[in-house]
């Protein structure tokens, strides 16, 4: 994309997961699962993960693998990155029903 092309848009950065020095969850599931490449693709595939769980919160393993098909990377078979993937949508799931209790 040009950068005119974002004028007037938010955009949002791989370093803007984290806060602070805390990795976000998905960092640090990507880091558990062993699912950090070479580094040239990761930050794209972090975001794309990121909006992805934002929007579906209860993927499968092939809705995740759909939504990666987008990404080229010839580092891996992508298993490690569905399964944080998926790690963290878990994970998100019994946080937000512990929420959702909490303030009832």
């Amino acid at each position: 994309m040009l950068a005119v092309q974002a004028d007037g848009r938010r955009i949002d950065t791989v370093e803007g997961l984290a806060n602070g020095n805390t990795l976000s969850d998905l960092q640090l599931a990507f880091r558990r699962r062993h699912a950090l490449q070479c580094g040239f693709c990761t930050a794209g595939i972090l975001m794309s993960c990121e909006d992805y769980l934002q929007r579906e919160p209860n993927p499968t393993e092939d809705d995740v693998r759909e939504m990666l098909s987008g990404h080229i990377c010839r580092c891996t078979g992508y298993t490690p990155i569905v399964q944080a993937v998926l790690d963290v949508a878990a994970l998100r799931r019994n946080e937000r029903v512990v929420e959702e209790v909490n303030h009832a």
